[in-house]
């Protein structure tokens, strides 16, 4: 019997993709560069390649910030590109918004009498402060690396938080964006799990599949 949801964050509740473009396009032009969409899919691109250092846990969160913006062409030492870092942070942070699809989503969840919890990869002081920002302080445990000494797709990630939630892998169902660290890997784990798959990029062969977190409510 399913028991609780362990929903993702960044791409699934809150719209990470339509922050970073807004802030991006508010950022870039201080620090003498163009938000066109060339160089706003190279800020994307330059991201996953040190955020999955980091999930492998071979950085730490900082470090993976000032390597973007060293890719980016800034030099100079730790300190001076966090300063650079911040002054993208602030609009980031201020652009942050949840997707409309999310309260129908969360009260379908409360109304199957089920548990939310959040598994995201992220700093835990971060992550925790755009679900303030959302509204969603209170929605329930949020796990993050930090937490757990590992980030998603390790299997470990999915059972550390089931287990400090105090249910069984089976009782959860694992709800993100991303098929490969969401859903492939909370199975791993022995999670059920549903694909958000916003885009429609697939894969189109995946059983349990959602264009919107309004189609949930049928997987529950």
């Amino acid at each position: 019997m399913l028991r609780g949801v362990l929903f993702d964050l960044d791409g699934t509740l809150g719209d990470h993709d339509g922050s970073v473009l807004t802030a991006l396009t508010a950022w870039l032009p201080t620090v003498g560069m163009t938000a066109d969409p060339a160089m706003v899919e190279r800020w994307h691109t330059v991201a996953e390649t040190h955020l999955a250092a980091w999930r492998r846990r071979e950085i730490d969160f900082p470090e993976q910030r000032r390597r973007r913006l060293r890719d980016f062409g800034f030099a100079g030492p730790d300190a001076a590109l966090d300063d650079v870092f911040r002054g993208y942070l602030v609009e980031y942070q201020n652009a942050y918004r949840s997707y409309d699809d999310v309260a129908e989503a969360l009260a379908a969840v409360d109304q199957a009498g089920l548990r939310v919890a959040v598994l995201t990869n992220g700093s835990a002081a971060q992550q925790r402060a755009k679900l303030a920002r959302m509204g969603l302080a209170d929605l329930g445990p949020v796990w993050t690396p930090d937490d757990l000494g590992m980030a998603k797709p390790d299997p470990g990630a999915f059972s550390g938080a089931v287990a400090r939630w105090g249910l069984r892998p089976e009782e959860t169902l694992s709800v993100g964006d991303r098929h490969d660290l969401d859903v492939l890997a909370a199975r791993s784990a022995g999670l059920r799990a549903v694909h958000l798959d916003r885009l429609g990029a697939g894969p189109a062969g995946e059983p349990h599949r959602i264009r919107s977190l309004r189609e949930l409510a049928g997987h529950l």
